[in-house]
């Protein structure tokens, strides 16, 4: 079987989720047979196959991926939210590995294993070097030491028994997104809030950016065996792309501009329900961790030379794109 995939099956984690979804589609429309691995009694999924699996059963794996021999596995699923590391383990790294081994056991020869990691695996970066793929990588807080842990099963455990490539997005937006819709839900609502964070520096990428290059990435011989980074190009501070955001919207919204003690406060009043209920909250003190970090940056310059990542939505047009979708959605 060729390392250079164009058609057949294709299997993918977290097809119900905001990036996987987006995937899963664009592959149809592209021809291609998309099976979506599920967890048991999850919902079918909007469209093509699906696949019911354990991911902690490595029997069950190899199973559907005997019984399939995809061209491409693309492993997008994953947590960005746990109360402890191991959370994050489970989630984020065990699924991983197992999958990775379902292959070494019954299909070695898979077009190409693409594993969805997160520009937090390497850890902030400076003001004026935003990281690039020869940087060492330093994540913070779990859900980036989760992500590190999770590529390191993939460079120092399977090496070159499996033709593998590892994509890093930096914050991504777009349609189906609930993180970031919060501040299109405020700015709708005449609000602009900022978290001690209005001069802090970050990359961001449009979801369909993001889903191009996991398969124009798939798609090259060039990619096997490295990871890249992948953002719109040109960093920007919460302030410049909060007022894209209010200007899309074509209301004026009144600055709230919060001290970042507010994120400690959330925090320990999150962690402090979390305690009662056992269920994680967006605020915690590993998101405080993130969330005080000057700048989140990093380049594309390697994805654009090795398989010719070039994205289409720059923060303007992307967040007019994403807040129509919002609009005729219903979300707004």
């Amino acid at each position: 079987m060729s390392n250079n995939p164009r058609s057949g099956v294709a299997l993918i984690t977290g097809a119900s989720g905001f990036i996987g979804g987006r995937l899963r589609d664009s592959l149809l429309d592209q021809g291609w047979d998309v099976v979506s691995l599920t967890r048991p009694k999850s919902p079918p999924p909007k469209r093509g196959r699906a696949a019911p699996v354990d991911y902690a059963n490595v029997d069950t794996l190899t199973d559907v991926v005997k019984r399939e021999r995809p061209e491409l596995v693309l492993h997008v699923a994953g947590a960005t939210k746990g109360v402890t590391y191991d959370d994050f383990q489970r989630a984020n790294v065990m699924p991983t590995r197992n999958l990775a081994q379902a292959l070494l056991r019954s299909h070695d020869q898979v077009g190409r294993f693409v594993k969805v990691s997160s520009l937090t695996a390497y850890g902030p970066s400076t003001l004026d070097s935003p990281l690039i793929e020869t940087h060492e990588p330093k994540p913070i807080e779990h859900y980036g030491k989760s992500k590190l842990e999770a590529e390191r099963v993939l460079t120092q455990e399977i090496g070159s028994r499996l033709p593998w490539t590892i994509i890093r997005p930096a914050g991504v937006y777009g349609p189906g997104d609930i993180d970031y819709f919060e501040l299109f839900r405020l700015a709708s609502r005449g609000l602009n809030v900022f978290y001690g964070n209005r001069e802090s520096w970050f990359s961001a990428v449009h979801v369909d950016d993001v889903v191009r290059s996991i398969v124009d990435a798939a798609k090259s011989d060039k990619t096997i065996g490295k990871g890249y980074f992948i953002c719109d190009g040109k960093p920007l501070t919460w302030f410049d792309y909060q007022k894209l955001v209010v200007e899309a919207t074509g209301k004026r919204a009144l600055d709230l501009n919060l001290p970042v003690l507010t994120l400690d406060v959330a925090a320990a009043f999150g962690e402090l329900l979390t305690r009662f209920d056992g269920k994680p909250r967006v605020f915690n003190r590993q998101k405080v961790i993130m969330g005080k970090q000057r700048a989140w940056t990093c380049r594309h310059d390697a994805a654009r030379t090795d398989f010719g990542y070039s994205p289409k939505m720059d923060a303007r047009s992307g967040v007019a794109h994403t807040l129509e979708w919002y609009r005729s959605s219903g979300w707004l």
